[in-house]
């Protein structure tokens, strides 16, 4: 295996298919916070956690389980009606969250995954997941939202419920174990700028294989729908830069990224071999660790970045 373990995040980061499965496993200590099928629900969290959330919506609302719509926990449309809403917090301390959360006690169900069960979302939540086994000491989330991804993909692959093209869980775990012993392309580990892309659930992977690149190492990143792409953002590819497609490569993007001189990257965009999405994710970030260590920096203590965000004072 090709991943090193100098740093804590590259050690959580190699476990992936280990926490995944054991969330596969665990399944049936979750039910009280899962979605039934037919709820209308809310996804929120913050950061990396909205982006998971934003890649279940699309992945249970396509498999037809319920209409599902995702939010940053500040951006929650009160006044809108759910069934449920369930919040993703590793901390389980993060400010946002918790107003949320006390905002809608006693009016509208609520759930929430952790990874910590001595934090104050297990007692205002009504009903809660703890994934210690994916905590993480790192700073920057890897483990802990894919494993909570994984646990929630698993529960609709039980349900019947996973969109066509989406494939098994297990499949994804054996992908992320040839993603961690994969050599990782010299000419991506030399680009200057990179572009992740996304389809529908896949947009939230992008978002994440984006912020993981700028969070560990300071990387100039962005993310956008696939078929956006070409709606501006191909104007700043070119020799030296990357377009990284997470899941189906619209027809045509490989050539104009090759007009441009621009590096393709499309480990799960099908064909033989290809990856699970979100075993292609793992690999992005083993990139960002291999980025911020060539420039001296430590992927488990990133610039400007605490653990969890806690504001002080009254909050919107």
């Amino acid at each position: 295996m090709t991943t090193t373990a100098s740093s804590r995040t590259a050690v959580e980061i190699a476990t992936q298919p280990d926490t995944w499965l054991r969330a596969k496993e665990s399944l049936g200590l979750y039910a009280d916070v899962l979605p039934r099928r037919g709820e209308r629900v809310a996804v929120v969290g913050c950061g990396t956690s909205w982006f998971m959330a934003l890649a279940y919506a699309e992945l249970r609302e396509r498999g037809g389980h319920g209409e599902t719509d995702a939010f940053a926990a500040s951006e929650f449309p009160h006044g809108r009606r759910y069934d449920r809403v369930l919040a993703i917090s590793r901390s389980g301390t993060t400010t946002e969250v918790l107003d949320l959360l006390t905002r809608l006690k006693g009016t509208t169900p609520t759930g929430a995954i952790t990874a910590d069960p001595e934090t104050p979302v297990m007692r205002i939540a009504d009903s809660v997941a703890v994934l210690g086994f994916a905590d993480e000491e790192s700073v920057v989330q890897t483990r802990f939202a894919t494993t909570v991804l994984a646990l929630l993909r698993a529960h609709l692959e039980t349900e019947d419920a996973l969109p066509a093209g989406v494939g098994p869980l297990d499949r994804a775990i054996s992908d992320a174990r040839r993603a961690l012993a994969q050599d990782l392309d010299p000419e991506v580990c030399a680009a200057e700028q990179f572009t992740f892309l996304g389809t529908h659930w896949t947009y939230g992977l992008a978002l994440e294989a984006g912020l993981k690149m700028r969070e560990a190492a300071g990387a100039w990143t962005e993310a956008y729908p696939a078929m956006e792409y070409r709606h501006g953002p191909i104007s700043i590819t070119g020799p030296g830069r990357v377009a990284w497609v997470f899941g189906p490569t619209p027809r045509g993007l490989a050539d104009d990224v090759a007009r441009v001189g621009g590096t393709m990257i499309a480990e799960s965009g099908g064909g033989s071999g290809a990856l699970d999405p979100l075993a292609d994710l793992v690999l992005a970030q083993r990139l960002a660790v291999r980025l911020a260590e060539a420039q001296g920096d430590d992927p488990d203590r990133p610039r400007n970045l605490t653990r969890s965000v806690i504001l002080d004072g009254p909050h919107a």
